[in-house]
């Protein structure tokens, strides 16, 4: 089973920019998407469904051209969990889950930390997601959660570590917690397969960063330590360039 995880940083540019093409190509069974910044009425499925993608989901925020998630899926699923039921996390669409079979996969948009009451909203975010997946841990153990975290973790993640180690991405706050999350039960896959640094997620539009590889690495698949004897691969595809991100990709043994 391929997944992959990508912040498009709004769909219909991403799809002006030949994402649908990229998607054929790169074939995964799953794709779960962030900040797509669009309604599901904006858009014409009958691309996607063309692609081999006829299972289609999509959660937008309530204010429009914000945030918002969605899960491509070859197969049907047989379940899709549309929220958490927190009202905060749904008014601003960050979390779909799809399960097939005994694995579930979650397409999550954590918040950024912009400003300090960003940044409190944040870590409100943190703390309750910890809590409603150690609880959906539960029923659905063998869990995926793929998305743009908006955390570095470690120092090799991001190319700046000493200039950046008070901003919002690298807060030692935030650093703690996804190493909090990663010890609940997740492995982090990238690494899980790789330790090499210079290796990034997001760059900034900003003084030619990408060409440069100055960039954070922002984007985890977390695949649930129930799962680790199926984890088969987990890579950067930095060959993409239809957002300010690029996508990850996990693969399981189903």
């Amino acid at each position: 089973m391929k997944i992959v995880s990508y912040n498009v940083n709004g769909i219909r540019a991403a799809l002006n920019k030949g994402f649908l093409e990229w998607l054929v190509a790169v074939n995964p069974d799953v794709i779960c998407l962030q900040e797509i910044k669009a309604n599901k009425e904006q858009l014409d499925l009958s691309v996607f469904e063309a692609a081999g993608y006829g299972h289609n989901f999509w959660f937008s925020a309530q204010k429009k051209g914000y945030s918002g998630v969605a899960i491509l899926a070859k197969e049907k699923p047989d379940h899709i969990e549309v929220g958490t039921g927190i009202d905060y996390m749904d008014f601003e669409g960050r979390n779909i889950r799809a399960d097939f079979g005994d694995i579930s996969v979650m397409s999550m948009y954590l918040p950024s930390g912009s400003n300090v009451d960003r940044i409190a909203h944040k870590l409100k975010y943190m703390s309750d997601i910890q809590e409603y997946v150690n609880t959906l841990k539960k029923t659905r153990p063998n869990l995926i959660v793929c998305g743009d975290y908006n955390i570095c973790h470690e120092a090799i993640d991001i190319h700046d570590p000493v200039r950046n180690k008070n901003v919002s991405g690298f807060l030692p706050v935030e650093r703690e917690w996804i190493g909090n999350f990663i010890q609940s039960g997740f492995i982090d896959s990238f690494r899980h397969f790789n330790p090499e640094p210079d290796n990034y997620t997001w760059w900034s539009y900003r003084a030619n960063a990408r060409a440069n590889n100055k960039g954070w690495r922002l984007d985890y698949a977390m695949v649930s330590t129930d799962l680790q004897a199926r984890l088969k691969r987990g890579i950067i595809l930095s060959e993409a360039k239809h957002s300010d991100h690029c996508p990850i990709l996990v693969e399981i043994e189903r």
